[in-house]
């Protein structure tokens, strides 16, 4: 069962029931195209058309920076009436009106007015681009990406068969023989060259072997140096990532190609001889510095030595022994003036101790023993007491009498007081 068919249905292309025919179609484009209405238009002559008698000129219009193309579609006359002839690569600038043929189904930019875009235009256009690139901060030296000092592989963008391309490999294998190069040869002037170049570009940088590449291009007019003033160029080289040397020309040339990449040559010789370094100056240079580390080894092993010698000839190290036998000799002297006063200080107190004992020796019981005097002692027992009193030994006590040469045992018989009277025996008679 189908589905009922609604009023937007109906209408003409809506479904495959209610289709457009061609011509409706050719029709309304062309009636699309015609509100455009007439327009300026800036672009580079690719190709000219002009047939003896033909009473429409036809050419191709291609945008320098774009693989982009338009035909465009004039009277003859505004060709040969020109100010400046025209040619193919001539940058023009015209007006004029886009057409869409029914009957072919193409477009055509029908012109009017063809103006040349001169020498003086150019170099403004150019002068204004640098100032906006430069404001842009696309000249800052903070972004230039340092060269490598010897690269594996150096891609070169340049012209086929052309004098850049003999010019950078043969002085750069010249100063390096083992140099290797990834060679792109591109258009370097007329309306192909910029897509060309961005092609290779693209391709080298993508390489992980390309360390750096080099834009390599003879002298030439301000119309031949153009493709190296495009923006899009320009911008490329600043959002690759690998260096990028640019050797456009010579050096009264200054492309804006110079300003944005990382390192300008003056010409493509010097482009070679600064990406490469010379195998004989490098070696003299490795020789050079060789003999200037031998000589500066030799020199501080002589100054060492020389401050050893200096140290050598010091007192303290060309005879060590000769402070310790000072020393030796000092601490004799004070060892023999210690033990002098040691002795002499022994010797004090020795004198003082002897007259001290004999001050003891002069007072003790020994001494008084000697001079007949004796200690007498009542024993009692195994107790001994010294009698110092004659009631301190009754009649009959047992004495013992301590002399000078031993000890004497006794008896008291009595005892007789200070005043002549005798106690003990006879007061037992009485």
């Amino acid at each position: 069962m189908t589905e009922p068919r609604t009023p937007a249905d109906e209408r003409p292309g809506a479904s495959a029931e209610h289709p457009w025919p061609v011509r409706s179609i050719a029709v309304k484009v062309a009636q699309w195209i015609d509100r455009l209405g007439s327009v300026w238009v800036e672009g580079q002559i690719t190709q000219i058309s002009l047939r003896p008698g033909a009473r429409t000129a036809f050419l191709v219009l291609r945008d320098p920076a774009a693989d982009m193309s338009l035909s465009v579609t004039c009277d003859p006359q505004l060709l040969r009436g020109a100010a400046v002839p025209l040619q193919e690569g001539s940058r023009v600038v015209v007006y004029g009106k886009l057409t869409y043929f029914t009957g072919r189904g193409t477009i055509s930019l029908r012109v009017t007015e063809i103006r040349p875009v001169g020498i003086g235009e150019l170099l403004a256009r150019i002068e204004r681009l640098k100032a906006l690139l430069a404001a842009e901060g696309l000249f800052d030296p903070r972004l230039k990406r340092p060269i490598p000092f010897l690269p594996k592989v150096i891609g070169l963008v340049t012209g086929r068969a052309s004098a850049a391309e003999h010019d950078v490999l043969t002085v750069a294998r010249q100063r390096w023989p083992a140099v290797r190069f990834e060679v792109r040869n591109t258009a370097v002037q007329g309306p192909t060259a910029v897509p060309q170049i961005l092609d290779a570009l693209a391709e080298l940088d993508r390489d992980p072997d390309v360390e750096v590449i080099v834009l390599a291009r003879g002298g030439g007019s301000v119309e031949d140096l153009l493709p190296f003033s495009d923006e899009t160029l320009c911008r490329a080289i600043v959002a690759a990532t690998t260096p990028i040397v640019s050797a456009i020309g010579h050096e009264p040339d200054n492309p804006i190609s110079d300003h944005v990449a990382d390192l300008r040559a003056a010409t493509p010789t010097d482009a070679a001889e600064r990406v490469v370094p010379d195998a004989a100056a490098e070696l003299a240079l490795v020789r050079e510095q060789r003999e200037r580390s031998a000589a500066a080894l030799r020199g501080w092993v002589e100054r060492e030595a020389r401050a050893l010698r200096q140290l050598r000839s010091r007192p303290v190290l060309a005879d060590p022994l000769r402070l310790l036998e000072q020393r030796h000799d000092e601490a004799e002297r004070l060892r023999t003036a210690a033990r002098r006063a040691v002795q002499h200080g022994l010797d004090t107190q020795s004198t003082t101790i002897r007259h001290l004992r004999d001050k003891l020796t002069a007072v003790g019981p020994a001494a008084t023993m000697a001079r007949g005097y004796a200690v007498v002692q009542r024993v009692s027992g195994s107790e001994r007491h010294v009698i110092r009193a004659v009631a301190d030994a009754p009649p009959g006590s047992q004495l013992r009498i301590r002399v000078a040469d031993g000890a004497i045992s006794a008896a008291a018989l009595g005892s007789q007081g200070l005043g002549g009277k005798t106690k003990g025996a006879e007061n037992d008679r009485q």
